[in-house]
């Protein structure tokens, strides 16, 4: 059975994300999408156990997702896995770089490790879980960027504040 791991903060999850969520489950026999707690981020606009819940209701229709959480390194999430594969979405050329040194790092630290790099759908090259948070706080309509269980968390908690 094949397995690979689609990590990241997904705060919140876009519509970008669920394309490669699409496509990766499409190759894979299983597919966990793994939400990083990440200390860096310290202004996260979702907690994760949001994340998770909102990222569990978009992609509910594809049999073969599972999402679950981490915390440290990616490459010992996949071996708590039992996976060797790692999706990344690529956007856009600025994404490479910074993809192409972490994929790097990565076979380093796990020698059987390899990335898949996924090149996001035209229609999402431009979306950002960053970008997407500054249209909302501004007033933007972001329906067109998020799955619709996605904008419903984002207005409720915009609600609530």
């Amino acid at each position: 059975m094949s397995k690979a791991v689609y990590p990241g903060s997904f705060d919140p999850f876009t519509n970008g994300h669920l394309d490669v969520t699409r496509r990766g489950a499409a190759i894979f026999d299983e597919l966990v999408v793994a939400v990083l707690f990440n200390r860096e981020k310290q202004h996260a606009a979702f907690s994760v156990s949001e994340r998770v819940e909102m990222i569990e209701e978009a992609v509910a229709d594809i049999g073969n997702v599972r999402v679950a959480t981490f915390d440290g390194l990616m490459v010992d999430f996949l071996k708590q896995e039992g996976a060797d594969i790692a999706i990344r979405g690529m956007r856009a050329i600025s994404d490479f770089e910074y993809e192409f040194q972490l994929a790097q790092m990565n076979k380093q630290l796990f020698p059987r490790a390899e990335t898949l790099f996924i090149v996001t759908d035209a229609k999402y090259a431009y979306l950002s879980s960053r970008g997407v948070k500054e249209v909302f706080q501004c007033g933007g309509s972001v329906e067109e960027f998020v799955p619709p269980c996605v904008l419903r968390m984002m207005i409720a908690k915009r609600n609530r504040s």
